[in-house]
């Protein structure tokens, strides 16, 4: 436990990095569905509360993604942002309350993240493409430029992974340092500006995953439609 804050969860488990990670992440993922049961339970057509929060938070992803591959395809690419989006914002929030730790700040909980992203949004090109029209992409505008681009690509492709889990995994793991620094050196009450700032950089870190998973996946179904054109 030395060098790391007291946890509530970790006080029940023990503070082994495994169950801190996966009991955190428990903790959000009842979280979302807590949210998520008080925005559908009782629906209505003028919505206000909690389910009026979720239909802004809905549109605001739509609104991100319609910039970037039209509305019509955002909406269908909703359910796998919109999850990715809040299960990373409870995430990074968690890590802001004293006495939780974010699972973002778990370089293989990011890593996982990134993952399934690298995953989905090459299944969606060839699944769109063909797998050969797909990988006809990666070599370049002429086929003598082939062996060059074509390992260039890969390379590219390869390095989101590392981009998508170390930006969010350096941003919080950093942020949580910062709070550790700040409960030690000053009272309670004091750090109240560092919360804000915090959270601030949490609800970030959660727009640019949600963005550039976005503008990857608008990449691969760009392809498809410049074909068909």
């Amino acid at each position: 436990m030395e060098g790391r804050l007291f946890t509530f969860l970790g006080a029940i488990g023990g503070h082994g990095q495994e169950w801190i990670i996966l009991s955190h992440f428990i903790l959000v993922i009842a979280i979302v569905f807590m949210i998520s049961r008080a925005a559908t339970r009782k629906m209505q057509l003028v919505p206000t509360g909690s389910q009026n929060v979720m239909e802004t938070f809905i549109g605001g992803i739509i609104a991100m993604g319609a910039d970037t591959m039209g509305e019509k395809n955002a909406r269908r690419y909703l359910p796998l942002i919109g999850t990715l989006a809040i299960v990373i914002f409870i995430s990074n929030m968690i890590g802001v309350i004293p006495g939780f730790e974010a699972p973002t700040s778990n370089i293989n909980f990011t890593l996982s993240l990134a993952l399934i992203v690298f995953i989905y949004y090459n299944y969606v090109g060839i699944k769109l493409n063909g797998f050969v029209n797909y990988f006809k992409h990666f070599m370049g505008p002429m086929p003598v430029l082939a062996p060059l681009m074509f390992p260039i690509e890969i390379i590219s492709h390869i390095s989101r992974i590392i981009s998508l889990s170390f930006r969010l995994f350096g941003s919080i793991r950093g942020d949580d340092m910062f709070l550790m620094v700040l409960l030690m050196l000053v009272p309670w009450l004091l750090p109240l500006p560092g919360f804000f700032l915090l959270t601030a950089f949490g609800f970030l870190q959660a727009f640019i995953f949600s963005i550039l998973t976005y503008v990857y996946i608008a990449g691969s179904v760009m392809m498809a439609e410049e074909d068909h054109h």
